[in-house]
């Protein structure tokens, strides 16, 4: 039997209190006196450690940024870092997305898999180490944000208040063990509105494919029947209808993380190729009339003159994540996700570059450098024995578009787990987010497995 499994006997208290968790839209907001991501990320993150003080862990918020519970004695610590902020729920929920429901073996709810139920399940495995009496090393700290959808600044702040750990790992990816983090980039560039296209509206944030976009036109009735008319050519789902003013235009995708922007089906990207086909540059403006040239419905960044891979990490994505204007301002927002071997500053100078030369303006509004933690490492080789001990199988390593906390760690950590190769999409930026039960509690063993020997081993 590994130490890991006696997690198992904690499986409904864990869903129970996930329950909770999920009530709380956790979706940033305004910030407020005390609360810089909002309320309800801050009842999220005072929620959370209320749970782990009902389970007896010391627990420490800072200043509603981020928060910790941990056990043990000692200066020196081991982390497990988790989220309780979510993306906004959109699209079409079977039921209410802040109201956890199990159904068919699976727990259905916003947060259940990103990365509410992840942070539940370190609690407990705090708990079981707390329970068990275990003879430790160093102490352990589960570390709990409240912005990580919105970029991180959580931990930033968190990391300038407390130290950082000798090790840690963050469930908030895949199994194996994700040693290698693409480089992220949030670009935004912004231009004069557009006199034809009166209202353009699609994406909520820079990291997700939009499914939705929008656009109210100034135009004659010929215009509109040219574009039904070439709606039928191209990609895309469009709908139509006539107004006083000409024409507006509804475009329907399929949502994803920006990290794999293929897997999803860009709504603003369609829509804006599809304008194109009827409309002059002058009639689109120079920076709509830029996202359909230059973007288009591309994920490579080719056309932009950005793309490029390695061997370690595969090749650069780029989503366009927003389109927004209006009578009063106009911008589109970029998500880059590019190969842990390439210098990040050079992409965003092409794409200055490029933005410049149309009379538009960009401005690279985040910027987080890759993240590389060798194979020989002794931590790495740490997960890869919990893993093998749980499962009987060796963890592969593997590299990710995605952005983790492990980045705020600063060489010492990586991602690891929560979910399996072989588990279906759990649109984990969509509408259905769930996880399955009976998989989650085997990255229940796994995490207690990798927690208990970070405490315990030299």
């Amino acid at each position: 039997m590994s130490f890991g499994e006696k997690i198992l006997r904690y499986q409904e208290d864990i869903l129970r209190d996930l329950a909770e968790l999920v009530k709380v839209p956790s979706v940033r907001s305004e910030a407020k006196e005390g609360m810089p991501f909002g309320e309800q990320s801050a009842l999220a993150l005072k929620t959370a450690l209320g749970q782990a003080e009902r389970l007896g862990l010391t627990v420490k918020n800072v200043d509603n940024y981020a928060g910790h519970a941990e056990y043990g004695e000692g200066e020196e610590y081991a982390a497990v870092l988790a989220h309780v902020d979510v993306v906004p729920a959109g699209g079409d929920w079977e039921s209410d997305p802040f109201t956890m429901v199990i159904r068919d073996g699976c727990c259905y709810g916003r947060g259940t898999a990103d990365d509410k139920g992840e942070a539940v399940v370190a609690l407990y495995c705090l708990k079981v180490l707390k329970d068990e009496n275990v003879p430790m090393k160093r102490k352990i700290r589960v570390i709990l944000g409240a912005a990580e959808e919105t970029g991180s600044e959580d931990m930033r702040y968190y990391f300038s208040k407390e130290p950082l750990p000798v090790m840690g790992f963050t469930p908030d990816a895949e199994y194996g063990v994700c040693n290698r983090e693409k480089g992220m980039l949030h670009i935004k560039i912004s231009g004069k509105p557009s006199e034809t296209v009166r209202w353009f509206d699609a994406g909520i944030v820079y990291n997700a494919v939009p499914a939705r976009a929008e656009a109210e036109l100034c135009c004659t009735k010929e215009q509109l029947s040219r574009l039904q008319a070439a709606a039928g050519e191209c990609e895309g789902e469009f709908y139509f209808e006539e107004t006083a003013m000409g024409g507006k235009v509804v475009s329907l995708g399929v949502a994803s993380h920006a990290m794999q922007p293929q897997e999803g089906k860009n709504a603003a990207s369609y829509l804006l190729c599809l304008l194109k086909k009827v409309f002059t540059n002058e009639e689109l403006g120079a920076l709509l009339a830029f996202a359909a040239e230059r973007i288009g419905t591309e994920y490579s960044g080719a056309t932009m003159g950005v793309a490029c891979e390695d061997v370690e990490s595969g090749p650069l994505t780029l989503n366009l994540g927003m389109v927004k204007s209006s009578d009063k301002d106009a911008f589109i927002g970029i998500d880059i996700r590019y190969p842990v071997t390439v210098d990040g500053e050079k992409i965003v100078s092409v794409i200055r570059s490029a933005a410049e030369q149309a009379g538009l303006s960009c401005a690279a509004e985040s910027h987080s450098k890759p993240l590389y933690l060798p194979a020989e490492s002794s931590f790495i080789r740490l997960l890869k024995a919990a893993y093998k001990e749980v499962t009987g199988e060796e963890a592969e390593l593997y590299s990710t578009g995605g952005g983790t906390y492990a980045r705020s760690l600063k060489g010492c950590g990586v991602a690891f787990g929560p979910f399996f190769s072989d588990e279906p999409d759990r649109r984990l930026h969509n509408c259905g987010e769930h996880i399955e039960i009976e998989k989650f509690m085997v990255h229940a063993q796994i995490c207690l497995e990798a927690m208990y020997r970070m405490a315990t081993e030299e």
